[in-house]
């Protein structure tokens, strides 16, 4: 992976500090959230924030293969 140092404006920095204490991620694996939850969406405005973040834990769980089969049943 490419590193790069990145300016970033005090207020980010402390926003996104803040939230990545809230869901334990550190603060350049939080910024990495949010800049891929808007790529997501900027490519998607149609989509709602709640329907992207559940694609994401969708993608999570079938890579770390926490999935089950779904059988359908005729009525």
């Amino acid at each position: 992976m490419a590193q790069t140092t990145i300016q970033l404006s005090n207020e980010m920095i402390l926003e996104a500090s803040k939230y990545a204490s809230v869901y334990t991620r550190s603060l350049s694996m939080q910024i990495e959230h949010w800049a891929r939850i808007g790529k997501i969406a900027e490519e998607n405005p149609d989509l709602p924030y709640t329907f992207i973040e559940d694609a994401l834990i969708g993608k999570a769980e079938l890579d770390n293969g926490n999935v089950m089969p779904f059988e359908f049943r005729q009525i």
